[in-house]
């Protein structure tokens, strides 16, 4: 009986060609099995040396050091350079709203080895400045957006108001006789700020300081009655039972404030959370956007990161580059409305 006729009661013969197909087609097996388990060692090696050959990377900073971008940049980029295995450096630019430090990224080379970590103002200056340097979209190549801290609408305890309607009703009724403490002009604070006024159709005048410490100072005195402040900074407070909580920007309660409702809850549509994110200058070539990407995204999970975005009441995103590019483009054109609405400009 020929073979093909019945290939199971009978032996199989191998002539060298089919030996060596068979052997091919065991080799391709073996290879398909064994190629998901070895793809991440081998992208973390290209990652080396695609980032011009693992020379070292900078994270350029707009604002000083201590702060939240600053704290975020330096657990990251430590992370960074472990999964990446080259030296990974913070450097503090500040000035401008972060416009110095980006700068800096936007006219550097295209090689992965200058990065920026910014913040909210980078989308709210587009419009807030009247001429920038750069293109805050054009001249950037989005990698991730890092993390986001939403912030709480606090209250001197002598204002008569405990919740977000009570407020609203009270700001109503007294046109121009409330105020906001506004830490740093065009801040995604003061924009919190404006974005109240503009959605709830009431008149609270801001009342600028040099700084956010200056400005809870003089909210504890009372001499300010309302002011966004990130739960970093007013939580303490809060807790001690010094400022009250009228509100917080996030979508969802927070858990570290129970019992204060989202401003969206009352105010239909509003939400304001503070942004970090990781760029590069344009033109960053795809392989290089991906490497520090996927660095980064690792770096979040990092048990000294999650505790120190905790620490901070940040939320870890780690979202993919095409996503943050999008990110970028609707926050441009959602604060620009606030801009004009607030009459806000810098020279």
């Amino acid at each position: 009986m020929p073979f093909d006729q019945n290939p199971g009661s009978c032996p199989v013969v191998l002539t060298p060609s089919r030996r060596q197909g068979v052997r091919r087609s065991l080799l391709l097996a073996l290879t398909a099995t064994l190629l998901p388990a070895v793809l991440p060692a081998a992208a973390a090696e290209q990652a080396g040396g695609a980032i011009a050959g693992g020379k070292p990377i900078r994270i350029l900073v707009g604002a000083p050091p201590g702060g939240t971008t600053d704290t975020l940049a330096r657990a990251v980029g430590q992370e960074m350079a472990r999964i990446l295995g080259q030296p990974v450096v913070v450097e503090n630019r500040p000035g401008a709203g972060g416009n110095i430090a980006a700068d800096m990224v936007a006219k550097s080379e295209p090689d992965g080895t200058t990065l920026l970590m910014s913040f909210t103002s980078h989308t709210i200056n587009a419009t807030l400045y009247r001429k920038l340097p750069f293109d805050p979209i054009a001249d950037f190549t989005p990698i991730t957006l890092v993390a986001s801290v939403p912030s709480v609408l606090v209250a001197n305890p002598s204002l008569p108001a405990n919740n977000v309607s009570e407020l609203i009703q009270l700001a109503r009724s007294r046109p121009g006789k409330l105020n906001f403490g506004i830490g740093a002009l065009g801040s995604s604070l003061h924009m919190a700020g404006d974005m109240f006024k503009m959605m709830t159709g009431t008149y609270i005048v801001n009342i600028p300081y040099k700084g956010t410490t200056p400005a809870v100072t003089d909210l504890l005195a009372g001499q300010v009655d309302l002011m966004f402040g990130s739960t970093l900074n007013v939580l303490p407070h809060i807790k001690a039972g010094r400022l009250k909580a009228l509100g917080v920007t996030s979508p969802k309660p927070l858990p570290q404030l129970p019992g204060v409702a989202p401003i969206g809850a009352t105010v239909k549509g509003f939400e304001s959370n503070a942004w970090f994110g990781l760029f590069g200058p344009a033109g960053l070539p795809p392989e290089i956007t991906r490497a520090v990407y996927q660095a980064a995204r690792k770096g979040l999970q990092a048990p000294a990161v999650a505790k120190r975005l905790e620490t901070d009441g940040a939320d870890a995103v780690g979202s993919a580059p095409d996503e943050f590019a999008a990110f970028v483009r609707e926050d441009v054109k959602r604060w620009a409305k606030v801009v004009r609405y607030s009459g806000a400009t810098v020279e």
